[in-house]
């Protein structure tokens, strides 16, 4: 398959990487000094936990031309870096399009997309699990023993489904299709921005909180009252355990806090090089959004994004 990659940071890099070995015709949309890397040494990829570096040979291209079709493309980047693209894909004559990242206003993008291209457009959004960071001309990569995404459309089945099966059937990946990815993007959305507020409200010394009950308490209280505001608005958390993890297994979750934030592992995930602050803003914007229309108490959430005055903006 043709296929582009929009995006060439961490997690556009991995998924190019695992596309091309998956036999597809990849090209990937970079810019700037991320263009001539690829141009020069080819697509390097530090694996963290698999300890080993792939160099993959891929087309590279700095902008996307109208008349440039595709038969699928993948838009891979940060949520506060999707609106500036948009046009370009728009005015692109390609017809599948799977918008990748966390992402709090994917039917405002469906719509968009639909409304103002002069070629149909069938869009899905996914969500790739993986992390990592830039590091000497290379990304480091932190994931599973396989890639995996999950996909899907906005309250409905993809009829198009075929399309994306195609592009990851010789490919180390697992791909999970959800029919309402809304309600899977806020769910995730209202779990990472507390396990992303420890940082901050601990001047970055995840081992204090770690060691501090009340800080332990207060993110997972914090994470049940965002689950209570999504369910006031008539959305249902996904997936069910997430919800579980705050109410009926909740002690577990606290242990698995407590070992998340005192070990390395917690320190890399939720560290300034692996989590965008911009990202985290605008997400956090979106979320209080949704709760001034719940109009519910928040007094756990409030308390832990008071230790944050950078994300009030």
């Amino acid at each position: 398959m043709r296929i582009l990659v929009y995006g060439a940071g961490v997690l556009g890099s991995y998924l190019a990487h695992v596309l091309v070995r998956g036999g597809n015709d990849v090209t990937l949309l970079a810019r700037g000094r991320r263009l001539e890397e690829l141009q020069k040494d080819g697509l390097v990829i530090r694996h963290y936990f698999q300890m080993r570096t792939t160099v993959d040979k891929v087309k590279v291209i700095p902008e996307l031309r109208a008349e440039d079709v595709y038969d699928l493309i993948f838009v891979v980047m940060k949520y506060s870096h999707f609106q500036a693209v948009l046009p370009t894909l728009a005015a692109n004559q390609s017809q599948h399009v799977v918008i990748v990242g966390n992402n709090a206003s994917p039917g405002e993008m469906l719509d968009y997309l639909q409304t103002n291209s002069p070629a149909e457009k069938k869009v899905a959004f996914g969500f790739q699990a993986s992390a990592g960071w830039r590091e000497d001309g290379r990304m480091i990569c932190i994931r599973g023993p396989k890639g995996q995404m999950t996909i899907g459309g906005l309250g409905e089945e993809l009829s198009w489904r075929p399309v994306i099966d195609r592009a990851f059937v010789n490919a180390k990946y697992t791909v999970t299709y959800h029919s309402d990815m809304e309600e899977w993007l806020n769910s995730h959305m209202v779990l990472i921005l507390p396990l992303n507020l420890i940082s901050p409200a601990t001047g970055g010394n995840l081992r204090q909180a770690a060691g501090s009950k009340k800080m332990l308490n207060l993110v997972v209280n914090a994470l049940d009252e965002a689950h209570r505001v999504l369910e006031t608005l008539g959305y249902t958390v996904v997936p069910a355990v997430q919800n579980q993890l705050t109410r009926e297994k909740r002690k577990l979750f606290y242990v698995g806090l407590k070992i998340i934030t005192g070990t390395p592992l917690g320190r890399i995930l939720l560290s300034d090089k692996a989590v965008s602050e911009a990202e985290m803003v605008l997400l956090h914007q979106a979320f209080n959004r949704l709760k001034e229309r719940a109009g519910i108490p928040t007094p756990n959430w409030d308390q832990l994004v008071s230790n944050a005055p950078q994300w009030q903006g």
